[in-house]
């Protein structure tokens, strides 16, 4: 490896230590008015808005961005938008969250006071505790860094990165504190790779109805081909009186009872056919671990159960259905 690639790696790996350990000393700093401040925002009726001005505004959009992903209801305001006509977008049973390293920028502070005027609550991200948008909030959370990664100490880098990272930090607490759990965050996340992943069973399944026949343990044998074949799902389920799963037909149980039974199983119902206790699954699983389940069992489908009651049929999910949805 020749100089330039050795300088190349030594600068970048120095860069991500100084990171690191302005982002450990950023968690010691943590206190009550962390706290507080995700308190406020947990139980604030409206939404937060994030402002900041040049680099801290590209870090406020990601930290507003991911707020909302998370079940934190955010949005971005652009601090110079706000003095031309956008301050409307602040509204009193929000809360501001402004973002400034040095706590100096004119238009932050502006909007910030708008903030205060109308009675919302302001939480800033400064490293400097002594300047005029750290007197001015609320909550203030300390972003200091004992000096920029940059060689000439002047590109905003270390503070952007721990600035980031106590947005984080602000997600996730709000996160645990909501019980915000993988199906929320599907729901939220519809679409793309991640959001195939983390589609739910529901997402997928053929609801019971017209597209899923059901039968009762007496149903005669016309009823019961006449329902197996009707979508071509190669399985019908079984149902009691209250809707939930006694069993399951399928092409293949209809196979072997013929060959042992001969003549005779066309007198016989759905209770002389069916397999008791069918593997099923909650609608509200991930579709992905009823792929995996599907793939343990060597089976091709499960039915859906969670239709007021856990044992109640809901409807059936394939593995065609998840093979086409690509959620793997």
């Amino acid at each position: 490896m020749n100089t330039a690639a050795n300088d190349f790696l030594s600068s970048a790996s120095n860069a991500l230590e100084v990171e690191a350990k302005a982002l450990h000393a950023a968690a010691t700093r943590l206190g009550v008015e962390f706290s507080q401040a995700s308190q406020v925002i947990l139980q604030a009726e409206g939404k937060v808005v994030v402002t900041g001005l040049g680099k801290s505004g590209h870090v406020g959009r990601k930290i507003s961005a991911t707020l909302a992903s998370t079940g934190t209801p955010s949005i971005f305001l652009h601090p110079a938008e706000a003095l031309h006509g956008d301050l409307g977008v602040i509204q009193r049973k929000d809360v501001l969250f402004a973002i400034a390293f040095g706590g100096e920028t004119d238009e932050v502070l502006t909007v910030a006071r708008h903030a205060k005027r109308i009675g919302v609550s302001v939480i800033a991200i400064t490293g400097k505790l002594e300047s005029s948008l750290a007197k001015l909030s609320d909550f203030c959370i300390d972003g200091s860094v004992d000096r920029e990664v940059c060689p000439h100490n002047l590109a905003p880098t270390t503070s952007t990165t721990v600035a980031m990272a106590l947005g984080d930090a602000f997600a996730v607490a709000l996160m645990n504190a909501r019980g915000f759990s993988q199906t929320d965050f599907a729901r939220l996340h519809p679409s793309g790779a991640l959001g195939r992943r983390l589609m739910t069973v529901s997402d997928l399944m053929k609801p019971k109805g017209v597209d899923l026949p059901a039968v009762s343990r007496d149903t005669e044998f016309h009823a019961i081909l006449e329902a197996i074949t009707r979508n071509n799902y190669g399985i019908v389920p079984v149902v009691g009186g209250s809707g939930e799963i006694l069993g399951a037909i399928s092409d293949g149980d209809i196979r072997r009872t013929l060959l042992a039974q001969g003549s005779k199983a066309l007198q016989l119902t759905a209770e002389a056919f069916m397999t008791k206790n069918p593997r099923k699954i909650a609608a509200t699983a991930l579709a992905i671990e009823a792929f995996k389940r599907m793939e343990e069992s060597q089976i091709t489908s499960l039915f859906v159960v969670g239709d007021g009651s856990p044992d109640n049929l809901a409807g059936l999910v394939r593995m065609h259905d998840l093979l086409a949805a690509k959620i793997v």
